[in-house]
């Protein structure tokens, strides 16, 4: 049996733009609220403290037709030893007949799709003429969420940051200041200075067992969007359960998750009060909301995982880019 394996820099090297993953994953989120998606709820082991090693696999049926599973550990302590903080496997495999077409690095899928994600939530949450967003946590994440999220907010002029590491501060505003020199990019001592007036608010730091949870619900605009890509890390239960609206991105792994009785616990929203997942906005079941506070927790889901992963590969097979090999 022949596979194709893309590793990471061959993943780079297909030149895949942002806006084709936002698509992709947007798709993917359509065709979940349509029914056509068969997801469970990602299950996975926890070898070290706040660390987690996740198994999340899915078809998704109608037009798309893909199957597959990425195999993907997480783990902060990483941060200190200079090594990934997201590192993994994703497989694909033939929905006719099951077997392995290809094997790819997961982490390059897991940062674009991640921001992907975002930017989909603020296409159906977000104010089109926000101009302010603040960003905290300033990894892979941090840049991939401010990257795709440019991809919708055209008229942002300000980019307030904040991080632990004053240093990953310096470095994103070098960093990111190039990419979009039409912002200006303000550093803040805490992550209260950061999302003070800002119009968008996306955290990304890392996903601990137990949070300190340091952003109030005082310290954000009436009207904001408030996307959380660390589960409840960042955001105090507040933000989120006593928004005028609050989705997330597949409600069945949500709860399932919360009843896990690890995360989403001490007041956040439980079933009664989740407005809608992504797939009923994408699907259109349920209406976008651009006012007040809206609250988004963005878990990560496998359709993100296998639309980008197929996005890849079908570019890979035009592009010749890859290597054969027989298992």
């Amino acid at each position: 049996m022949r596979v194709l394996m893309l590793s990471r820099s061959s993943l780079e090297g297909l030149n895949i733009g942002m806006s084709e993953i936002i698509e992709a994953v947007e798709r993917g989120f359509r065709l979940k609220g349509e029914g056509k998606v068969s997801m469970p709820a990602k299950i996975g082991i926890h070898p070290r403290k706040d660390c987690f090693i996740h198994a999340m696999p899915c078809y998704i049926g109608g037009e798309v037709d893909a199957s597959g599973i990425k195999w993907v550990a997480g783990y902060p302590s990483n941060q200190e030893k200079g090594l990934p903080y997201i590192s993994g496997i994703m497989c694909l495999n033939e929905s006719d007949t099951g077997l392995v077409k290809a094997i790819m690095d997961a982490s390059w899928i897991t940062a674009y799709r991640t921001g992907a994600a975002s930017a989909v939530c603020a296409k159906y949450l977000g104010n089109p003429d926000s101009k302010v967003i603040a960003v905290i946590g300033l990894g892979v994440q941090g840049r991939m969420n401010l990257m795709a999220l440019m991809e919708v907010f055209k008229e942002v002029r300000q980019v307030r940051v904040y991080d632990v590491f004053p240093s990953q501060i310096e470095r994103y505003i070098k960093d990111m200041s190039s990419l979009f020199r039409q912002c200006q990019f303000v550093a803040c001592d805490s992550p209260k200075e950061a999302v003070k007036d800002a119009d968008v608010v996306v955290t990304c730091t890392p996903i601990v067992e137990s949070p300190k949870r340091y952003i109030r619900a005082e310290c954000l605009k009436e009207d904001v969007l408030a996307i959380a890509v660390d589960y409840d890390s960042s955001f105090c239960a507040p933000v989120m359960a006593e928004a005028d609206v609050f989705v997330c991105d597949d409600t069945g792994q949500y709860l399932w998750t919360q009843e896990q009785g690890v995360y989403f616990q001490d007041g956040y929203p439980t079933k009664d009060k989740i407005y809608a997942d992504m797939g009923e906005l994408c699907a259109g079941l349920k209406t976008p909301v651009r006012k007040g506070r809206r609250g988004a927790v963005l878990m990560g889901i496998a359709s993100h995982d296998v639309m980008t992963a197929q996005l890849a590969y079908e570019k890979a097979l035009d592009k010749g880019i890859g290597q054969w090999i027989e298992i």
